[in-house]
């Protein structure tokens, strides 16, 4: 499986220029070639100029290099580059790109320490101190070779070290200096086990200073370092057309991916993801059972003492002279000498004060056995070695930590320094025992997920431990030992403190500030001490590599032992072959290097023995990357390009018994070629987890079995987190850590050679070597891998993607996975530990929340996730008999409902006579002249105007003659009504009924919006034909303005009648209509999509319409209704102008508006007119949740009370909101809202109305369907907060006249109840048809006059373009008739289909939403085979591109889809209408041409 990416043109001369790019960093350069760097203007001040500093990225990081592992990446990357398939780049806007905060940019480390420790320069505290003693430098800054030679057993390597070489000579940057020059070190996983303990309420986290005993005592002492850097940094214009893109993208997602599928997905609902089937032809292991190795019989010695303080107290009292601990300062001058005298009688002292000056005699405040926290800086081993031997003294447990930066716990202080501790009186001593099961200390380590466990030592196992070091590694008295390891824990602390103490050995100590401004340091101590035995790791020797040239006098034939602490680190081996070819020739044998394995539980595990005889060489093993990842051992002999090479790490400690398990469930061994995780019988390991029994249990007390079943030891094992096997001779390899595991799809990766391979790809100049963090993330339930890497701040865009792409290509091929997730952040942003590594688990947890804040994200969804469900087949049809026979054989009936009938109404109806709204409005003048009709509010709340039935018909008339007289127009014409809400528009509407025009309301131009909302108005006019434009002197005025002459050609709009001025005589004579299917208004309206359409309502529709309402409703002239709605369509208008002249109640009308400056005013005006029926928006809906939701209680004051709202009904043509009207009817509970009176009508384009809840019959029904069912047109109930429910909630009843059948779309055959389909209406008050001056006839006799392929044929039924299913629930209607619910889901025009299934994008976009705490408003649509998912950003543009894998996940998880690009704008870009409804195919042209101005763009690859 091959992942193609190639950016660049396709033509040959572009690949000859291209290839010579690529290889032009593996040739040398022709001397007095300047580097590829040398034309950078320096980035500094002038006078730090002449400071070079190598530019790191020609170097690689030692611990991950190795030269074929190289080569073989190179060659990966050079076969892609034969394919050329065009990849589109992300698209940022400038203002990302260019930086503006430089204070976020201090100068970042470029390397971390293999574990923890941040490499040279990663703090800035040493680099006033570098640049103000240059006498110092030595020979450190002008080493400008690289240290890229390695062993000759890497196949050539000589011949890559010398290119090297001469490379990094030609790569002397004129850059200023900034600090020193520092190497790329890739960050292992290893650091799970140091991480700080700054995370509360992790599972499984102990406050190891605050458990059992309430006494907690911190011996402490403080430094402070500051560092101030700037650095600059240039923007990349972006530019590039984003349908160009996506093509492109479209293109590389046509690459095969996967063979195709055999079978495809049979429409049923066991939608399972695709299970990896395992590889027959994977490797499995076919070796013997693997027999337990022994180490050698620990050597029962004379003189070794009974416990490690009886050892301190024996040198103290006969050789108090000898030198005990050596601290050095920064200039690598020796600080302090402790002697053993010194040591002995501080520790006394200590222990003395512990004991008897804390608390008071009756109630001493320590007792043995406590915990005691030991916090030292890293720069103090001196008072760290008396604080530790003072507690073992005490008999309290000391539990050394690091400085925290963090908030501490309560505890008590106490400074170790001897001037303020009392002298202890000349008769006292410590009780020194024999060493027993009492804990000795506790080591703490950090796990995976970042939660710290404290590991018990006992100090009968602290003895063991010190007698098997010295055993193995030939420690005799006297001896001088240089360390250069964090003192306070693991190896650093075992032999620098505890084993040197045993053996009276001196200890020189180099502290990690000493390291990072002078790398030499630690060799320069072994020369100068002639030291026998060095602790170093692997990045020392790296760093001692770079710095070593010119330094004259190294001479190391002094060390017999140079222990490798991290040698068990498979990518170490490359350092210590590189280390050895230099330094050979300066006394340092090969033998002499030993690398060990360790872990905080196990403690020493194994270790290679300083042999004198070195014709025997280690043991080497190349091994299969395949195989490793299957867990088995096959040594590559086809000189493949996936290789490891690992080094042995000596045979088992002595005393020890070590056996190898299989990592997963129950501990069985392994077999001999077979990678397992290694457990240990010993004296000398850790006990316990302090305080967690159960995962005590787990760890270390393991009874490994044979694959028969029965026990191989009667004593416990320890589980050591090391993964490896036992070679030949006993000789024991490490492959990996079980920290560092990373399982997808049933293979192990290991993060480390991820890491590894990641740092291989060619050593470009932008991205920190070390601060690479590799981890996996559960989605789609498997694990996916996430890269994340600091970004240098003067790398381009362009170059950042490239090095990207070629990551994944190299990931891909070598390790045969994909990378779910590539993240470059700005410099020095990642989490650090305290000794300045990166922090991983932390650098998840920030990925996971979304708060990485990256300045680069590539996602590959589309390479590594391969078990989504099969894309669904569409089955051939069936034949309309066929599925009759199936409805009716499976029980199903077909889905169809009806409301009550029209004709049951009260004979005393004196309207139902009339045919005719003008008739009823004479007929309500003549009988009931003083009744207000129409009541309008200001946004005060006061009433502005109101209407009588008297006065509505005298301004009618007087509209009527204007229309006659002045517009000169004749029956039948058309006239835009372009009207604010209001009560001249309803005048004026009775007033072109009165003069036998047909009005069209047109909702007026913006204001302060010309330019985008005036030819909208245009439109409307024109494909009307309206003669004439009736409006308001102000409006008027707009329209003959400058900004509307700019907008649209003024000159050819019909004539504009001012109404404000009226005349005053009435019009000869009133127009009698004759046809009641004659044209009575037309209903104009831009639907979600973006289509503007008119469609024609009769006389006839009208007052069935107005009937249906009034019965629905149960309108009477005694009845007050308050309307918030826009009247100028659909529901709104008939309510807010038709039905109070049909039904006479009195409709107070607020226009939604006038809530903008006053949230409050229609729930106000709702309470104070005691009004039980009202109408709103969603708009208006979410107006008032998100304006008042801080303000209930102000308005309970202020007598705000809406107990007395019996129906509160949402207008709207869309699926119901319910979260909204959730959120509306919790937040106003308490103002008397009754939850059950809010609801929702519906309607659409052919019925403007077919479901309205109305005031009796049975509340709204909520049902829980099944959103996997949904996608393939399936309805299936299932129980609330099932996995993948979705709620639907009924869109209100069916209103009175109204029946309703769900049909197939595509065969319009009808629909059983278990299906969606679309949504089919037959009613009296179905629109006529569209109305536009083309005759699309075709269109309209398929919306309006549609008939069933079968069943009943001869309705004619309207097609309403929505998706919904009927479903009869168990209340009962008004008429006692079971009452059957409809629900809506979503415009038909909307749906998308993807992978064969049908999708809503209101179910994608509330996913989406919820993912992320930044994103405020969503929308999707497709774009060929792609899902773009548009999210607008309420935050900092640094935030935009952690929404990225966010929504990227959440689509995934939520839906099995894809995303292919995501587009983060800024807040208001989603275009919505009135009604509240986004505009995604608008969103959709925007996008494609370019129109968005967005954040970020990213191409899902």
């Amino acid at each position: 499986m091959y992942l193609y990416l190639f950016t660049g043109d396709i033509t040959q001369k572009g690949y000859e220029k291209k290839r010579s790019k690529l290889i032009r960093a593996y040739v040398p350069h022709a001397g007095g070639m300047e580097g590829p760097m040398s034309h950078r203007a320096p980035l500094g001040p002038p006078a730090a100029a002449r400071f070079h500093r190598r530019r790191t990225s020609g170097t690689r990081d030692e611990r991950y290099r190795s030269d074929v592992h190289t080569e073989a990446v190179q060659a990966v990357l050079a076969r892609h580059v034969e394919r050329k398939v065009a990849v589109p780049m992300p698209s940022k806007r400038r203002s990302l790109v260019v930086q503006t905060s430089m204070d976020a940019y201090t100068p970042p480390d470029s390397s971390s320490g293999s574990d923890e420790e941040a490499g040279p320069g990663d703090d800035m505290s040493g680099m006033e101190h570098w640049m103000s003693r240059p006498s110092q430098l030595g020979p450190v800054h002008l080493g400008s070779t690289s240290s890229s030679s390695s062993s000759t057993q890497s196949g050539g390597s000589g011949n890559a070290g010398r290119l090297a070489d001469s490379l990094a000579h030609a790569r002397i940057s004129h850059l200023a200096h900034t600090h020193l020059a520092h190497t790329h070190l890739g960050q292992s996983h290893h650091q799970q086990s140091h991480l700080s303990q700054s995370h509360h309420g992790k599972t499984g986290s102990v406050d190891l200073t605050g458990l059992g005993n309430k006494h907690n005592l911190v011996l402490a002492c403080v430094c402070v370092c500051v560092c101030v850097c700037v650095v600059f940094i240039t923007g990349v214009p972006v530019s590039s057309r984003v349908s160009a893109k996506i093509q492109q993208l479209v293109n590389t997602l046509k690459q095969p991916r996967r063979p195709p599928l055999r079978e495809f997905f049979v429409d049923d609902f066991d939608e399972l993801l695709e299970v990896q089937q395992p590889d027959p032809n994977q490797p499995r292991p076919e070796g013997a059972e693997m027999i337990p190795v022994r180490g050698e019989a620990l050597g029962v010695v004379t003189n070794w003492p009974p416990s490690l303080e009886a050892a301190l107290q024996r040198w103290g009292t006969i050789s108090p002279k000898a030198p005990c601990l050596t601290s050095l300062d920064t200039a690598g001058k020796p600080l302090y000498v402790l002697t053993y005298g010194k040591l002995w009688s501080r520790s006394i002292k200590l222990a003395y004060n512990i004991l008897h000056k804390l608390g008071s005699k009756q109630e001493p405040m320590v007792r043995p056995g406590d915990r005691v926290a030991l916090v030292f800086p890293n720069n103090d081993p001196v008072a760290f070695m008396v604080a530790f031997y003072g507690c073992l003294l005490a008999d309290v447990v000391p539990v050394p930590i690091e400085v925290l930066e963090t908030s501490w716990p309560k505890l008590l202080w106490f400074v170790t320094e001897s001037k303020h501790l009392s002298k202890p009186p000349r008769d006292w001593f410590p009780h020194i025992k024999d060493a027993n099961n009492d804990t000795a200390y506790i080591e703490y380590k950090t796990c995976k997920d970042g939660s710290v466990l404290g590991v018990t030592v006992t100090r009968i196992a602290l003895l063991t431990h010190c007698q098997a070091l010295t055993q193995s590694c030939s420690y005799t008295e006297a001896e001088t030992i240089v360390n250069v390891l964090d003192f306070k824990k693991d190896v650093g602390l075992w032999h620098g403190i505890l084993t040197s103490v045993m053996n009276m050995m001196h200890v020189i100590s180099v502290p990690y500030s000493l390291m990072k401004v002078n790398p030499l340091s630690w060799i320069q101590k072994v020369c100068q001490y002639k030291a026998k035995v060095a602790c170093v790791k692997s990045r020392d020797m790296h760093w001692a590599l770079v710095a070593h040239k010119d330094q004259k006098d190294i001479n190391l034939s002094s060390l017999r032992m140079l222990l490798v602490a991290d040698g068990s680190n498979p990518w170490s081996i490359s350092s210590c072959d590189a280390f050895l070819n230099v330094f050979q020739t300066k006394g340092l044998r090969a033998e002499v290097i030993c690398p060990c394995a360790s872990s905080p539980e196990a403690l020493t595990v194994a270790i290679r023995r300083p042999v004198e005889d070195s014709s025997q060489p280690p043991g080497r093993g190349v091994l299969s990357m395949q195989g490793l990842t299957y867990g088995v051992v096959r040594v590559d002999t086809e000189e493949r390009l996936s290789v490891l090479t690992v080094q042995d790490v000596g045979t088992v400690t002595p005393g020890g018994l070590v056996c190898v398990v299989k990592p997963e469930g129950v501990p069985q061994l392994c077999q001999t070629d077979e990678i397992g995780e290694l457990c240990v019988c010993s004296v000398a390991t850790g006990t316990s987890y302090y305080g967690l029994t159960g995962m005590t249990k787990n760890t270390f007390e393991v009874y490994p079995v044979s694959s028969s079943g029965g026990l191989i030891s009667e004593y416990a094992f320890v589980r050591t987190g090391l993964l490896g096997f036992i070679g030949p001779g006993g000789l024991v390899f490490i492959t990996g850590k079980m920290d560092g595991l990373i399982m997808v799809s049933g293979r192990r990766h290991n993060a480390d050679d991820i890491v590894a391979t990641a740092l291989a790809v060619e050593p470009m100049k932008f991205v920190y070597r070390g601060r690479i963090a590799v981890f996996s993330v559960t989605v789609l339930r498997d694990e996916r891998i996430v890269v994340v890497a600091e970004q240098r701040p003067d790398s381009t865009e362009e170059d950042s993607f490239q090095w990207m792409s070629r990551v994944l290509q190299a990931i891909d091929s070598i390790h045969g996975v994909g990378v779910f997730c590539l993240a470059l952040v700005p410099a020095n942003t990642l989490p650090k530990t305290p000794l300045g590594g990166i922090h991983l688990s932390e650098i998840k947890q920030l990925y996971l929340e979304g708060g990485l804040h990256p300045c680069n994200v590539l996602m590959c969804p589309h390479t590594c996730v391969t078990n989504l469900p099969k894309p669904r087949q569409k089955q051939p049809e069936i034949g309309p008999a066929s599925v009759m026979v199936g409805n009716l054989v499976s029980g199903k009936r077909i889905a169809q409902a009806s409301g009550r009938d029209l004709g049951q109404t009260d004979d005393n109806d004196q309207v139902k006579h009339f045919l005719f709204l003008s008739e009823v409005l004479q007929w309500r003048a003549q009988t009931t002249p003083d009744h207000v009709l129409y009541t309008l509010l200001s946004s005060r709340g006061a009433v502005s105007s109101s209407l009588t039935c008297l006065q509505l018909h005298k301004r009618a008339e007087r509209v009527a003659a204007l229309l006659m007289e002045r517009g000169g127009l004749q029956e039948g014409d058309h006239v835009a009504l372009v009207y604010p809400p209001g009560i001249d528009l309803i005048a004026a509407f009775y007033g072109c009924l009165y003069a036998g025009c047909v009005p069209i309301t047109v909702r007026p131009p913006h204001p302060q919006n010309i330019s985008t909302t005036l030819p909208t108005v245009k439109m409307i006019v024109e494909v009307s034909h309206s003669a004439c434009v009736m409006t308001t002197a102000v409006i008027c005025k707009l329209l003959r303005s400058k900004e509307a002459m700019a907008t649209v050609d003024i000159r050819n709009w019909p004539p504009v009648l001012d109404t404000d001025d009226l005349p005053k005589k009435k019009p000869p004579a009133l127009y009698k209509p004759t046809n009641p299917d004659g044209l009575a208004y037309l209903d104009f309206s831009v639907s979600t999509t973006g289509m503007l359409a008119g469609v024609q309502m009769s006389h006839n529709a009208v007052g069935a319409f107005c009937r249906s309402v009034k019965l629905q409703c149960e309108l009477y002239p005694s009845r007050e209704v308050a309307i918030c709605l826009d009247p100028y369509c659909g529901l709104g208008f008939v309510l807010w102008c038709l039905c109070s002249v049909y039904s006479g109640h009195q409709s107070i009308l607020i226009p939604p508006v006038e809530l903008e400056s006053n949230p409050a005013l229609w729930l106000l005006a709702v309470s104070q007119m005691r009004v039980r029926d009202t109408f709103c928006s969603y708009s208006v809906m979410e107006l008032c949740t998100k304006g008042l939701g801080l303000q209930t209680e102000a308005l309970k004051a202020r007598g705000l009370d809406l107990s007395r709202v019996r129906a509160c009904v949402v207008v709207a043509e869309e699926r119901p909101r319910m979260s909204l009207t959730h959120s509306f009817s919790k937040l106003f509970k308490d103002l008397g809202l009754h939850p059950r009176s809010v609801s929702t009508a519906f309607g659409c384009r052919v019925n403007l109305a077919i479901c309205l809840q109305g005031t009796s019959g049975p509340d709204p029904t909520t049902v829980y369907v099944d959103m996997r069912a949904l996608r393939h047109d399936r309805v299936r109930l299932v129980e609330r907060g099932s996995p993948h429910s979705l709620p639907l909630m009924e869109s209100g009843k069916i209103l009175p006249g109204v029946r309703i059948i769900i049909a197939n779309p595509e065969t319009k055959g009808p629909l059983g109840d278990s299906h969606l389909g679309e949504i089919w209406v037959h009613s009296a008050h179905n629109g006529s048809g569209y109305y536009s001056g083309y005759g699309e006839e075709v269109l309209q006799s398929d919306h309006f006059n549609s008939r069933l392929s079968f069943g009943d044929t001869q309705t004619v039924w309207a097609r309403t373009g929505y998706l919904g299913f009927l479903r009869r629930t168990e209340l009962t209607d008004a008429n006692g008739e079971r009452h059957d619910a409809l629900f809506v889901v979503g415009a038909l025009e909307e749906a998308m289909e993807l992978r064969g299934m049908r999708y809503h994008p209101i179910d994608i976009e509330t996913s989406v939403i919820r993912a992320h705490k930044s994103i405020m408003e969503c929308a999707v649509f497709p774009w060929t085979n792609l899902l773009v998912v548009v999210v607008e950003l309420e935050g900092s543009e640094q935030e935009a591109l952690d929404l990225v894998p966010m929504v990227t996940k959440a689509v995934l998880e939520e839906h099995y889809l894809i995303v292919g690009v995501v587009v983060v704008t800024d807040i208001g870009v989603i275009p919505i209408n009135s009604r509240g409804e986004k505009q995604r195919m608008h969103l959709r042209d925007g996008f494609l041409q370019d129109q968005l101005d967005p954040i970020y763009v990213a191409y899902n690859m």
